[in-house]
């Protein structure tokens, strides 16, 4: 459903992930929720061995409830002991073949976009011949991945993340200079708000103003700088919501908390209450 600002608003599931898939779609549609963005370990240790009747449940899941499944995120957590900077050549290939199945996972869940956050899999080390055979090695992969995502049909976005989780592409920027040089359309990059309050110089709205127009920008996910839902910290999304509006933003916008209080059943009503007001309400 398009509401006033043309965005979608989309639930990352792993905040209701107490529940089966199902459930999850059935509760997130009533809330009024427009889609869901899954978190691939939680359908499984092997995401990207998914057999195919386990994907068709899932896909079938969705359109029973009347949700989408808008995309995917946290990509790279299961299986263990994956990274995109690693020179192991047997993690790197492994790292590379989940990445291209988390692509193809994405188009036949009917998604159109994947956030590249997983930190921790993409940490350069501490000295700078290293720095520059893990940053390599990244661009293999990131070329890799976003050639695949454009022959799907979907679109990769590198997520930048607060320095307090990794030391690589902390800004739009830095990702915006990675996607430039690789010269892929199936790679993006995106805005996460909590790291932007984190990292970025500029406010959340001054950011989106700047980089919209471009056409870098794939995805957005909104949470609070201290990891809770918007609407539960102190951060006014009023003005970020209305950004979103100014700049005809027609894309889908998750909903990203990392702190599930009461619950995560309340934090995604009380989260989608409070961005379908500021959504009514947006100039």
């Amino acid at each position: 459903m398009d509401h006033v600002t043309g965005m979608r608003i989309s639930l990352c599931n792993e905040v209701i992930g107490d529940m089966a898939f199902a459930a999850q779609c059935r509760f997130a549609a009533a809330l009024g929720y427009d889609g869901l963005e899954v978190a691939p370990f939680t359908l499984g240790d092997e995401p990207h061995r998914l057999p195919a009747a386990t994907i068709r449940a899932t896909r079938n899941a969705a359109a029973d409830a009347g949700i989408a499944i808008t995309g995917l995120h946290w990509l790279l957590v299961e299986p263990k002991n994956l990274s995109i900077t690693s020179d192991d050549r047997a993690v790197f290939e492994a790292t590379l073949d989940v990445g291209l199945r988390m692509v193809d996972l994405c188009a036949e869940l009917g998604g159109a976009v994947l956030a590249h956050g997983s930190p921790k899999q993409r940490m350069l080390p501490a000295d700078k011949a290293g720095q520059a055979r893990a940053r390599a090695c990244a661009e293999v992969y990131f070329e890799a991945v976003g050639r695949a995502a454009e022959a799907a049909g979907v679109v990769y976005c590198l997520e930048p993340l607060g320095v307090g989780e990794t030391n690589f592409i902390n800004t739009v920027a830095d990702a915006a200079a990675l996607v430039d040089t690789l010269g892929v359309a199936g790679l993006k990059t995106m805005i996460d708000t909590k790291a932007a309050l984190q990292e970025e110089q500029r406010p959340v709205p001054e950011l989106l103003d700047a980089w919209l127009p471009t056409g870098a920008v794939g995805h957005i996910q909104l949470n609070d700088a201290d990891g809770s839902a918007p609407g539960q910290g102190d951060t006014a999304f009023g003005p970020i919501v209305s950004a979103l509006a100014r700049n005809a933003y027609a894309g889908v916008v998750s909903v990203e908390p990392f702190n599930y209080k009461p619950s995560g059943a309340a934090v995604a009503a009380r989260a989608i209450g409070y961005l379908r007001g500021l959504q009514e309400r947006a100039p």
